[in-house]
């Protein structure tokens, strides 16, 4: 049975939306895409090739599969590793639209989200993969199907956009598990799901 991996690039106040491009969404009027490419340097690409190495099957949102099948198609060197991954294994869109999809090996998955994804990582051999994706992850945090989050946050603020944790997120505790900053700033932590939060004080007891 695989692990549902989340990897998600987050801003300083935890906005999601467009990193990757001005155009890739301007819902709401969103101004500031394109807001992570600046950081993309060496340290960066190493992790996200380390991430690749580990998937199995690829679990993603109808926008960002959109852009994904934009694009990785036309990249057909066999010893890239990202491309590689990206258009030989199965992907897997949970979309009530998509219904014929051109990208090789996709499946759209339009019924019950948990049942299905339940179902995917039963049988996926390795990680099941969800990158951006942000309204999928969201929905997947407050269903607990999420195994491990890689949270990248990009030292930026941009004060407007959709927010991984919005209001009303289910309370969810993690346990880290790895770090590291790359040269550019951006702070990569690992944490695994570990459950719901526990709670205390720092208030001084109380003396006789």
């Amino acid at each position: 049975m695989g692990k549902l991996v989340l990897t998600t690039f987050v801003t300083l106040d935890g906005v999601y939306q467009a990193p990757g491009g001005p155009d890739e969404d301007t819902t709401g009027g969103f101004e500031h895409g394109g807001w992570s490419v600046p950081y993309g340097d060496e340290d960066f690409g190493r992790f996200v090739t380390e991430v690749f190495d580990r998937v199995g099957a690829f679990l993603l949102g109808r926008r960002t599969y959109d852009i994904f099948a934009s694009y990785w198609p036309k990249m057909t060197d066999p010893a890239d590793p990202i491309a590689s991954k990206l258009n030989g294994l199965p992907k897997y869109v949970a979309s009530s639209t998509l219904t014929d999809p051109d990208w090789a090996h996709t499946t759209v998955i339009a019924g019950d989200l948990a049942q299905e994804v339940t179902a995917l990582k039963q049988r996926t051999d390795g990680e099941l993969q969800v990158h951006g994706s942000g309204a999928l992850a969201r929905s997947l945090l407050a269903l607990d199907l999420v195994d491990t989050v890689h949270l990248l946050t990009f030292p930026v603020v941009l004060g407007a956009g959709h927010r991984l944790f919005a209001e009303g997120a289910l309370p969810t505790a993690f346990r880290h598990t790895a770090g590291r900053v790359t040269g550019a700033g951006v702070s990569i932590q690992s944490y695994d799901l570990a459950g719901r939060p526990e709670y205390g004080s720092y208030a001084l007891p109380e003396t006789a």
